[in-house]
């Protein structure tokens, strides 16, 4: 074992706007051997979300910011090739914060076992993981909706959005997704069921709003913030909730953060508007996932991941999120 080396990619620079290759090191060192408690995964698939790009900030947050000269945080899924804790045997397929490397030595009880039989290891960092747990208790346990209701879902074709909208559909609730472009919007009704999708670059987002919401809208999801939280805060039904889960449109500003400027709407329509963290609900995780491998094996849930191969193509890769290049959920390739 002593013999491997281990390929990573560590933050060298906090970035200034969209990162850039030079906000990383890509560098290579031994890979040591795993301690009492500890297992050696060999990663396989790694899973980029907008969320990284917040935790490359020096700024205070749900979790401390990703150290210079550190490995870039990220979850990741693989195979267990050398185990020093009797919960994890060698073979084992696991996922857990593995890092953007190739080669991860972790404590056993911050990894969790599945089951690669059952689903293409890259569903287990979408629809079988964090976005589509997030999607899950953003959706169910922040927002609450109910039959009949309709549903508004931003960034409606990532990996988050794309769950959300389904299962608000499951829930016999009418969807709404926002996203953008022609292809990403008919994906959203031809394939995903929702039952009706705006493109924020070409269509007026506002007058779209108000003839798929002729009542109004009772759910928002927000992905994206910045302008389109506002116009849908001019929609609002009475008693709407809104779960505010991330906003893309905002993480590579380099002004302060653009906060709701129709925000007194929540006063006039009586609604709420909630933050959340998905790792709140980690109690619930085993529940949650068995109700979406249910729906998945049902056919109710569908996935779809965007797969780009190379732990050295991560920078560019990265930026994918925030050109909107991907469709679904972006996934890096390292190893069979």
């Amino acid at each position: 074992m002593s013999t491997l080396e281990n390929r990573q990619w560590k933050l060298v620079a906090r970035p200034s706007g969209m990162v850039k290759r030079t906000d990383f090191e890509f560098a290579t060192e031994p890979v040591r051997e795993p301690g009492a408690g500890e297992v050696l995964v060999k990663t396989q698939y790694l899973s980029l979300d907008p969320a990284m790009r917040g935790w490359m900030n020096d700024v205070r947050s749900y979790v401390p910011p990703v150290g210079l000269g550190d490995v870039m945080r990220a979850g990741g899924i693989g195979q267990v090739i050398a185990s020093n804790d009797p919960s994890l045997a060698v073979g084992d397929t696991v996922n857990g914060g593995t890092g953007i490397q190739e080669y991860a030595v972790m404590n056993a009880k911050w990894l969790t076992k599945v089951d690669p039989t059952f689903a293409p290891l890259p569903r287990y960092l979408g629809a079988l993981g964090m976005p589509g747990l997030t999607a899950y208790f953003g959706l169910l346990s922040v927002c609450e909706p109910k039959e009949g209701e309709t549903v508004v879902v931003s960034g409606a074709a990532g990996a988050v959005g794309s769950v959300t909208g389904q299962i608000a559909k499951i829930k016999g609730c009418r969807a709404v997704g926002i996203a953008g472009g022609q292809d990403k919007c008919k994906y959203l009704i031809d394939e995903l069921g929702y039952d009706a999708a705006i493109d924020y670059k070409a269509d007026d987002v506002r007058k779209a709003l108000r003839a798929a919401c002729p009542d109004g809208v009772d759910v928002y999801f927000d992905n994206v913030g910045g302008d389109i939280l506002d116009l849908v805060l001019t929609q609002l039904a009475r008693n709407a909730r809104i779960s505010i889960c991330g906003a893309i449109s905002q993480y590579n500003n380099t002004e302060p953060t653009q906060g709701p400027a129709n925000y007194l709407s929540l006063l006039v329509f009586h609604a709420r508007m909630e933050g959340f963290v998905v790792s709140d609900y980690a109690a619930q995780f085993p529940e949650a996932r068995k109700e979406l491998a249910v729906w998945i094996g049902e056919g109710q849930l569908k996935a779809r991941e965007h797969i780009v191969d190379g732990i050295e193509t991560f920078p560019e890769t990265f930026q994918m999120l925030f050109n909107g290049q991907n469709f679904g959920k972006l996934v890096l390739k390292v190893a069979e």
